[in-house]
């Protein structure tokens, strides 16, 4: 069986998205960029090898993002796309893969369909295959300034990653062309004279590069995926203490709360919430009560468990909900602690995490102040 090797290049400043970070690092719909385009070729059947390429100094940023991806160590790219992509071939050549699929990291909607395309066109005999579209567009051509003319569209098309190719040609061809000065490894290609397959490309599979990018792809994400949704609710005694845990946070209180573990409903909520979005059952089939190892654990342990499953399934969490039921403690002076404690836990914006709290009235045994409850909601994001 041909070995197929990916090369995802996120070596880029990414300046133009904003954002303060690189935009290979920034969140789309609750996941960074980089994870959601690596998750494409990890879930691809047949791919042996995913490398990446990332700028200096980013190799603990990539690892925590790639986290639970299985994949080859980052390397470091150079001054330009080019170089970057010589580097990684470089570092996959010890592993010998007949064909190498390369991707820019802020294409994130690449599909399988798109990928059998490609691999099609390789088996079939090209040296290369690159997706392209039409031009639809009028094109205007301003020469000299403020003189406009119109620029025939006939024959003009876009190309798209990923780029599919034999990869001992390719390699060969930035060794042999590297001081040439091109924008994408089909026009290495070109240079090379290797044999050019069409395939089809996508017009969802777009490259985000502006601030305007990022907004329009947010829209077009609730359109491409799956939705489901998650509920949990944990409640516990009250008993002799003198603090309480509540999402996380250490609360003063005249008792505590009687529990396997720390007995922090709001957070045991919240893992529940989380694990029957994904239809795996409930925080006593993770954790079992009578298992001696989470006696007094911190159940931040539990979320972050349930977090790491969601990433395992390719998923995302895009919004958690907890609501706390209690006449005491108080919650809002804790509020917004919660919730930078759940966000970091889940990594996740803070924007999309919520923490309130309700009474019941004096009714039922919240009322009577004999325990409290949590109830929360989680909203998790699967691609289709």
């Amino acid at each position: 069986m041909a070995k197929i090797a990916a090369l995802i290049v996120a070596a880029g400043s990414g300046e133009r998205a904003g954002g303060g970070i690189p935009k290979q690092y920034r969140a789309l719909a609750g996941v960074p960029l980089l994870r959601l385009t690596a998750d494409i070729f990890a879930r691809f059947p047949g791919i042996s090898d995913l490398q990446i390429v990332i700028g200096p100094g980013q190799m603990e940023q990539a690892e925590k993002v790639l986290d639970g991806v299985a994949h080859l160590s980052p390397v470091t790219g150079g001054k330009t796309r080019q170089e970057s992509v010589r580097n990684g071939l470089e570092a996959l050549a010890a592993r010998a893969p007949d064909y190498v699929l390369i991707q820019d990291a802020a294409r994130p909607f690449g599909s399988h369909a798109l990928i059998e395309r490609l691999m099609s066109a390789l088996e079939g005999g090209a040296d290369c295959a690159i997706p392209l579209l039409a031009v639809a567009d009028t094109l205007k051509l301003e020469r000299p300034p403020g003189v406009w003319t119109t620029v025939p569209r006939d024959g003009l098309m876009r190309a798209q990653t990923p780029q599919g190719f034999r990869f001992d040609k390719i390699l060969a061809a930035h060794r042999r062309h590297a001081d040439a000065a091109v924008t994408d490894d089909m026009a290495l290609a070109e240079l090379a004279g290797l044999k050019i397959a069409a395939v089809a490309g996508e017009e969802v599979n777009m490259k985000i590069t502006t601030a305007e990018d990022f907004a329009y792809a947010e829209r077009l994400m609730a359109g491409l995926a799956d939705f489901r949704t998650g509920s949990g609710i944990d409640a516990h005694r009250f008993v002799a203490g003198d603090h309480v845990w509540l999402c996380g946070i250490r609360i003063a209180h005249d008792m505590g709360l009687e529990g396997h573990s720390d007995a922090d409903a709001g957070l045991h909520a919240l893992t529940d919430a989380i694990l029957g979005a994904l239809g795996s059952g409930d925080i006593g089939l993770h954790f079992p009560s009578e298992d001696p190892r989470w006696r007094g654990a911190p159940s931040s342990k539990f979320l972050a468990h349930a977090a790491g499953l969601v990433r395992e399934a390719g998923a995302a969490i895009v919004h958690a909900d907890v609501t706390l039921i209690c006449e005491r403690p108080k919650v809002t002076p804790h509020r917004e602690a919660m919730r930078a404690k759940i966000a970091e836990i889940l990594e996740l914006d803070v924007s999309r995490i919520s923490v309130k709290a309700t009474t019941t009235d004096g009714m039922g045994f919240t009322g009577r102040r004999e325990g409290l409850a949590a109830q929360a909601v989680a909203t998790l994001r699967f691609p289709v």
